[in-house]
């Protein structure tokens, strides 16, 4: 596998851009497709590339993008007014057309006990009418294999399933390896560009009151051989995470050789302490 070496921008770039369209993907999911001209000059990495996603708070008139100065945007993004402080999230490119400036995001849609959707990007993104204004921050690619990764190997629920596809899409084609996606219900499954050798395996939940990301942290620890001169990518609630790290640690898989990061928290699972990268 060719060397990668972790792309992070040391000057972050703001990219300013209009919302095109909205879709339901799958049951769990939503695509935003948004198009700008600064997006022409977006530097899209393939594979798991993220940016922080900017837009208005339901309240306000109109979107206010924050100023960006270098890697310290975070400081007068939260000095700004709450009357003008635009929401923020941690999105990862679903699919970019440089010639047309259009990039994709893909949401998954969490939902209540009572069916009603939950978090303020599910209800934006379901909801939200071409035109709307926003901004993307490029962060630059989490998938950090080493030079001599024999196999890899992805974990992640529906949160991290935009990340896996990126990976899919752009690993080299002799890549091989082994996908546990977990979803929501067996209908979010969906076709994933991928190498020969990378085999999927789609774990729905299908009980709406099982706790995300356990499945998939049970397919895990039921794996056998986990090989230590591979690479593990484990994202998405923050126990499958956490839980899947020290699991593929204690299987004898060097921390160096696996990269975690927990996207989000449900309430049914137990907090635990986490930290992205090796």
């Amino acid at each position: 596998m060719a060397s990668r070496t972790r792309i992070q921008p040391d000057s972050p770039a703001l990219f300013r851009a209009s919302v095109l369209a909205s879709t339901r993907l799958t049951p769990s999911m939503q695509r935003v497709t948004v198009q700008g001209e600064q997006l022409l000059d977006f530097p899209w990495r393939g594979y798991d590339h993220w940016f922080r996603l900017f837009f208005r708070h339901p309240y306000q008139d109109r979107f206010h993008p924050p100023e960006v100065v270098g890697t310290t945007w975070w400081k007068p993004y939260l000095s700004m007014p709450e009357e003008t402080r635009p929401y923020c999230a941690n999105y990862t490119v679903a699919g970019f057309r440089a010639e047309r400036g259009e990039l994709d995001i893909d949401v998954v849609l969490h939902r209540g006990d009572d069916g009603a959707l939950e978090g303020g990007v599910a209800i934006w993104a379901a909801s939200v009418a071409p035109g709307e204004q926003l901004a993307l921050l490029d962060q630059g690619v989490l998938f950090d294999p080493p030079a001599d990764a024999a196999s890899v190997l992805l974990v992640a629920d529906e949160s991290g399933l935009p990340a896996v596809a990126g990976i899919l899409r752009s690993l080299p084609p002799g890549t091989v390896g082994r996908v546990l996606q977990e979803v929501p219900l067996e209908a979010d499954r969906r076709a994933l560009s991928a190498p020969p050798g990378m085999r999927v395996e789609w774990l729905p939940r299908a009980d709406a009151r099982a706790v995300p990301g356990a499945k998939a942290l049970a397919a895990l620890r039921e794996c056998a051989g986990i090989d230590p001169r591979g690479y593990a990518f484990v994202v998405g609630e923050r126990t499958l995470a956490a839980e899947g790290r020290r699991h593929l640690h204690g299987a004898g898989m060097p921390k160096e050789r696996i990269t975690f990061s927990g996207f989000w928290r449900t309430a049914q699972a137990p907090a635990v302490a986490v930290a992205s990268g090796g």
